[in-house]
This record gives structure tokens, C-alpha cells and sequence, in this order.
């Protein structure tokens, strides 16, 4: 879960190298998915000799984003207050990755500060005491010992959803109410698997790095063709977690000082279901997605009522033939029903629009992005919309972005 309201995101996955699942070549369910026309391309890879190890690949990126915020005001849920800057610039990612992707035992370790920003929330800085292993952002270990089988043990990263937490793995800067209330990283167990155009991941361990091992998430996808692939996701606690729970923190809250109690048990007790197709036709990618995800009334954990989200979008990004321009874009639908803040406020509704030009030369890369999200319900009676008054029900949010890869 990106969890909007602790971290502006941090959901993991590589949409350049997974239309379904999260990064890591050692994840071999990636090896039956279909091409996609993506933004633009994603960090290259540096070979290295490993001795001992074999060989080894080094990538990551760094980026940073000025912003330009309308709305904001006394809307709380967010931080939109008076006093906070309606522009101003910030730190987005740097990530370096060194994996080893072949022989029996593989690993992948990922070392970051990370942010990501949803459209309707508020900006905000990069961060390296967001999990529990701090900087560490992915770390897992893997055996393969066929080619279409694997294992993988660690510090691993979300099955959920379309979108990803690095922000230059997406065809927008700005990223969707679907992205707000997934899992992130999370320590745990994961098997892949591979048989013809089927691919199908599982994963166990502690969801939303709560240290408490009983969250379980799974993603299938059927390849149709080169062109057309379908992913189906879901996830589930089997269990309780606990209001001491530690869960995500944020640039402002350590990860030790960050509580289940505190931000929401709905998100860590919850169940979701979701999917979402990818089709391919020439320099064009549409992707539509659709997500519902509810937890259940449960007094001990102070859920008094059960309640959900709902959320849809189409991706789409488009390249300009061989030229250094793309366009990403996308809309989305979002419903939150029930007294707990899932998403801007309890019982808000509305939709959103996002368009991301972006240029490209090798490594370098610069990206706009103008968003408009525009709530059809403020919330339940009581609740603030955006402006100094609250009263607003639109928020417009415009992102310069540049970065480089390798």
C-alpha cells in the first residue's frame, strides 16, 4: 500500500519490465509478459564481473520535481494548510540496484530514498526511514532451479496493482487513488512460476512491513498474444494485526515511531481484489484497472462499521515514432464507502485526469505533468474539501520532473 496518509508512495514493481509483476529478473513469471509501448525506457543496465558471484548488473536513477498546487487550504487529511507552500520542489528518488540474475542462487538488493506523489495529496520529501530496514528498499535472495520456477525470501516488493512506487517505471509523474491504499514492501516469502502464456506469483509474510507475518498476496497473468495480457491480483490478512503494530513511516515520522494505531487499521486488516489489462498496438498502450479493497467492522481494532474503496482508471502512453517525445495519461474513478478515511476523506467520491509529456535522450529524461482531481462527494458530513475555506471541491496539481538513468 503506497498508504497516502503516512508516505506519499512507496509500492514497488518495474511496469517497464512487468506488466504484472514486481522487478527482479529472478521473478520468472516476468518472462511470459508481453512488450508494452512504456513512456520511455527505463534504466539501462551496467554489467559487471562478479568473480566468485558471476556476473552482476548494476542501474538505478536519481530525479527531482518542482510543483504547483491550487487548492490548498484547511483540508487536514492531507496537510493542505494554510501555512504549507502551494509551490515549491523536492527530491523524488535515487535508487541504485545491483542484482544477480542467473545460475541456481540470485539475488537483488535495492538501495533507495523514495517518494511518490498522488493527485490530490500534497508533495512531499524523499525519505530513507519509511520501512524497517531504512534505505534498504528491496533485498531478497532467490533460487531458481528450472527456468520457469523460483523462490525468493527478503525484502520484497507489492503484487498489487498496475502502477509502481519508482516513479520513472510509470507513464505519469502523478499516480492514482488504486495506488494510494496498496501494500509497499513488505518482508516475506515468494514463489513464481511459469507454464506457457500462464504466470502466477504468491507471497506470504507481513504486509506493510508490520512485522507481524500474516499477509498474503497473489497475481496471475494469461498472455493472449504479444499485444494482449490479463492480470488478476489480490491480497488478504489471515489474521489480526494489531493497533502496536509498526507500519510505514515517512519523512516527518520514523519507522519506529510509526504505529498501526495511528493511521488506520482498516488498511493492514483489509482484503483486496483487482486486475487489469494490457493491450499493445504499435507505439500505443492501453491499460485499464479496476481494484476493490474493504475491511471488516472489527471493535477491538476500532473498525466500528465495515468499509471500502473502489477504485478504476485507464492508463495510456503513446511514443512518438523514434523520436525522443511520448505521452502518458491517464483518468480514474474512485469511491471510499464507510467511516474510515481510505482515501482525501471518509465517504469521498470523485475523478481525476492526469497528462505527462515527456522527452527523452538516452539516459536524461525530463517529464511534465498537469492533474485535475475533482471530488463528485467531499465526504461524509463534517469533512473539508480543498481552498482556505474547505469548501473547494477541486484540486489541480502541475509537476516539472527530471532525472537521469543508467
Amino acid at each position: 500500500m503506497s498508504f497516502l496518509n503516512l508516505n506519499s508512495g512507496t509500492k514497488s514493481g518495474s511496469n517497464w519490465l512487468r506488466v504484472a509483476v514486481c522487478s527482479g529478473v529472478a521473478l520468472v513469471a516476468a518472462q511470459a509478459l508481453p512488450p508494452a509501448a512504456m513512456a520511455f525506457n527505463g534504466p539501462s543496465t551496467i554489467k559487471i564481473d562478479g568473480g566468485p558471484l558471476g556476473p552482476l548488473e548494476l542501474s538505478g536513477g536519481f530525479d527531482g520535481y518542482g510543483y504547483a498546487l491550487s487548492g490548498a487550504g484547511n483540508a487536514t487529511n492531507y496537510g493542505l494548510l494554510g501555512t504549507d507552500k502551494t509551490t515549491g520542489a523536492e527530491l523524488m528518488n535515487g535508487l541504485i540496484q545491483l542484482q544477480k540474475s542467473t545460475g541456481l542462487v540470485q539475488f537483488t538488493i535495492e538501495v533507495s530514498s523514495n517518494t511518490s506523489l498522488v493527485l490530490g495529496g500534497k508533495p512531499s520529501q524523499t525519505s530513507v526511514q519509511t520501512f524497517s530496514t531504512g534505505p534498504l528498499y528491496t533485498g531478497y535472495v532467490t533460487l531458481a532451479p528450472t527456468s520457469n520456477f523460483s523462490i525468493s525470501a527478503g525484502k520484497i516488493g507489492s503484487l498489487e496493482g498496475f502502477e509502481s512506487g519508482v516513479d520513472w517505471n510509470n507513464t505519469n509523474v502523478l499516480t492514482t487513488d488504486i495506488f494510494a491504499v496498496e501494500n509497499s514492501q513488505s518482508r516475506g516469502v515468494e514463489a513464481a512460476y511459469t507454464a506457457g502464456p500462464v504466470s502466477a506469483t504468491v507471497a506470504f509474510g507481513d504486509g506493510f512491513d508490520t512485522g507481524v507475518w500474516n499477509f498474503a498476496q497473489a497475481l496471475v497473468t494469461y498472455t493472449f498474444d504479444s499485444n494482449n495480457a490479463l492480470s488478476v491480483f489480490g491480497a488478504t490478512n489471515f489474521g489480526k494485526t494489531g493497533l502496536n503494530a509498526h507500519i510505514y513511516g515517512s519523512a516527518s515520522t520514523p519507522y519506529n515511531q510509526s504505529f498501526v494505531g495511528n493511521y488506520g487499521a482498516y488498511y493492514v486488516n483489509s482484503t483486496m481484489i483487482g486486475g487489469y489489462y494490457s493491450y499493445t498496438s504499435g507505439n500505443l498502450n492501453l491499460v485499464p484497472e479496476v481494484q476493490y479493497v474493504e475491511a471488516k467492522r472489527d471493535a477491538s481494532l476500532g473498525l466500528t462499521k465495515s468499509s471500502s474503496n473502489l477504485g478504476a482508471a485507464v492508463f495510456g502512453n503513446y511514443q512518438f515514432g523514434k523520436s525522443p517525445y511520448s505521452l502518458g495519461g491517464w483518468v480514474e474513478y474512485f469511491s471510499s464507502n464507510g467511516p474510515d478515511n481510505w482515501f482525501i476523506n471518509p465517504g469521498a467520491k470523485g475523478v481525476g485526469i492526469s497528462i505527462a509529456p515527456t522527452w527523452q535522450k538516452n539516459d536524461l529524461f525530463v517529464r511534465g505533468d498537469v492533474g485535475l482531481l475533482h471530488l463528485t462527494t467531499v465526504g461524509v458530513p463534517g469533512s473539508s474539501g480543498y481552498g482556505a475555506s474547505g469548501t473547494s471541491r477541486n484540486q489541480a496539481t502541475a509537476v516539472i520532473e527530471a532525472g537521469v538513468l543508467f
